[in-house]
């Protein structure tokens, strides 16, 4: 199917953060766009704002007259988190509609334009956001689908006039090897979807098939120390592309970028951590590969506020600092962690974990125990499943056990809040990537008024 040819788009799970990004990317090209989302959050209300249709039923009657027959203008895009027996994904199924994923819709967006592909387990949407931010940023410009809704554009999609795109390239499912970057990132490669690849060469094997679909003209830029050949980078001084001199002045982290051909010196990035500096010595790499001035690309970073939810400052004021995260692998806690003592090592870190999927809890219990264990207060939320049924053994309990710190408790998510306002914390952080999102809010308040 040819891009142009589109012109009615229908969603089966409009309210994912990438999938909203496609919705609101062809409801701007003019075409017809509806969906069904199973739930009603602060994204869909925006969508629906924006003039697109939902619903949040799934039965058949909902859909659209326009989408009951099938018509060669006519796009079905669904996300595997959708069940296989829902009412609205079989309809479109008998009727003979061809479905794609949000990955193969991509490629078909990205054919034929200069595509700039940002894969990794974790630091994905950090760095494509920064690589975006970036281009746009500099007056260079691009079209960007990102995993996230960016501070500076309050948006998770970005428009351009140019040909370029920036993507995250998800590796869930091997989604990434529809695409054939001209400039690709990869940013790690740490053992996660294990349900999906059954051990870590598998995961690997993956990473390396994506490598290989890069143009043949094209940049792969590698965080240093991985299994794939390419441009290194890293923020030890020890790869191609290095970040140095690493410093935190007023909040800020601030670096110098050196690549052997151009050195940028004291870079500011309001987003903490080791980690984020590296991510943003790729997205300089990047940027400085399509012959944007280093000044300009100095600037960028510097105006550069972040993406909600990766390292996200709620409240800081003289009794209360609230962070919150994303992270729900072990890596992404421990980076999480080392930011947070990195900005405040002088307070007391209470935090609420909410572990995300069965699986990913059984395969790295002892790695999550081990970094939970270095916090000085743990809150422990149930399992949030996602697509997953229980597993039988696999517990909050379980986790809890294995964890050695003194102070740690389990806690229903409708009674965090209240015990939150009971312990009056310092210094709070929030992470996961299920719905303790939704604690955001009332955390805010909570501690603001405390």
């Amino acid at each position: 199917m040819e891009l142009s040819n589109i012109n009615r788009v229908y969603f089966v799970g409009i309210g994912g953060i990438g999938m909203s990004a496609l919705a609101r990317y062809f409801a701007k090209r003019g075409c017809v766009v509806c969906g069904y989302d199973k739930t009603r959050t602060a994204l869909t209300a925006q969508l629906e704002q924006e003039g697109i249709l939902i619903s949040f039923l799934d039965e058949e009657e909902t859909i659209p007259v326009a989408f009951r027959e099938k018509y060669d203008d006519t796009l079905v895009v669904y996300t595997p988190a959708i069940p296989k027996n829902a009412q609205i994904l079989n309809f479109f199924q008998s009727k003979g509609f061809d479905l794609k994923k949000r990955s193969q819709v991509l490629g078909i967006i990205s054919e034929g334009m200069y595509c700039v592909a940002v894969a990794g387990t974790h630091g994905k949407t950090t760095t494509s956001s920064m690589v975006a931010h970036i281009l746009t940023d500099t007056g260079f410009g691009c079209t960007a689908f990102l995993g996230g809704i960016t501070t500076n554009y309050q948006s998770n999609v970005l428009y351009g006039k140019n040909n370029v795109v920036v993507v995250e390239a998800d590796e869930y499912d091997r989604s990434f090897l529809t695409l054939h970057p001209d400039a690709a990132v990869i940013t790690s490669m740490d053992a996660d979807h294990l349900d999906i690849y059954g051990d870590e060469s598998h995961l690997h094997e993956s990473f390396n098939l994506f490598a290989a679909q890069l143009k043949p003209e094209g940049r792969l830029f590698i965080k240093d120390g991985l299994p794939v050949a390419g441009i290194t980078y890293s923020a030890s001084g020890s790869a191609a592309i290095n970040a140095q001199n690493i410093r935190v002045q007023d909040g800020c982290f601030v670096f110098d970028f050196e690549d052997g051909y151009t050195t940028i010196k004291d870079l500011k990035l309001a987003m903490p951590g080791k980690h984020n500096v590296e991510n943003a010595t790729a997205a300089i790499g990047v940027a400085l590969s399509l012959g944007i001035h280093p000044n300009s690309v100095k600037k960028a970073v510097a105006s550069f506020k972040g993406v909600k939810r990766r390292f996200e400052t709620i409240v800081k004021n003289d009794q209360h600092i609230y962070i919150d995260d994303y992270a729900h692998h072990p890596e992404e806690l421990k980076a999480c962690f080392d930011a947070v003592r990195q900005l405040y090592p002088e307070k007391k870190l209470t935090v609420i974990f909410q572990p995300h999927l069965f699986s990913r809890t059984r395969d790295f219990i002892n790695e999550f125990a081990t970094v939970l264990s270095t916090v000085d207060e743990l809150v422990l939320l149930d399992i949030y499943p996602a697509r997953e049924l229980p597993i039988e053994g696999i517990t909050s309990q379980l986790l809890l056990d294995k964890i050695t710190i003194e102070n740690k408790q389990i806690c229903g998510k409708d009674l965090a809040v209240k015990l939150i306002e009971d312990k009056n914390p310092e210094l709070l952080v929030t992470v996961g990537a299920g719905d303790i999102d939704t604690l955001i809010e009332p955390l805010k308040n909570t501690l603001n008024h405390a």
